[in-house]
């Protein structure tokens, strides 16, 4: 696995183990996604939603972002994102990593004020419905704010309607929404 832009361009980093539950992000629709979200990233705050190996936030964080927080409930694959962010070096600084279950996370970065400019959102497919779920409480909670835009990865014939966003565009395995309002 490969960041694909920005400051640690063609840098590799360490993927899940073989037998992992994990199912990282292609680079195809990172680089897709990224194109889009680039104008957007100088500055932003960036919401990694089930972050799995960190990839999508060290995107981010390579082509400016000025902050992001990895949401991610399972230990080994938060201990793989402290791995592969030490091993580029990133500030730390610049990231954060929730390792609890979604809808906790999202009430305690609600708690603290923690608002974003962009998300990404890659819930396992087995449970896809929990992504969708989760935008929906980031959204009310305040988390999400008006014109924020999230990347959801989705299974194949997935209806990515979720009240409050609207889809802007289909993307190579997901979509692009945006924050309604």
């Amino acid at each position: 696995m490969r960041v694909t832009g920005g400051a640690w361009a063609s840098r590799r980093i360490a993927g899940p183990p073989k037998g992992a539950p994990l199912r990282p992000t292609p680079d195809a629709l990172r680089e897709q996604a990224f194109a889009i979200l680039g104008p957007r990233l100088p500055g932003a705050g960036f919401l990694d939603l089930f972050a799995g190996t960190g990839v999508n936030s060290l995107e981010a964080l390579s082509r400016g972002a000025a902050c992001a927080v990895l949401v991610e409930r399972a230990a080994p694959a938060a201990a793989l994102i402290c791995r592969n962010f030490a091993t580029l070096g990133v500030p730390e600084d610049t990231w954060e990593i929730v390792a609890r279950d979604v809808r906790p996370a999202l009430t305690s970065l609600s708690a603290r004020r923690r608002m974003f400019d962009l998300a990404w959102c890659d819930p396992p497919f087995a449970s896809w419905s929990d992504g969708p779920g989760a935008l929906v409480e980031a959204l009310q909670s305040g988390v999400l704010g008006h014109g924020a835009e999230v990347v959801l990865e989705a299974p194949r014939k997935a209806d990515p309607t979720i009240p409050g966003f609207v889809v802007v565009r289909e993307l190579r395995g997901a979509f692009l929404l945006r924050v309604e309002g």
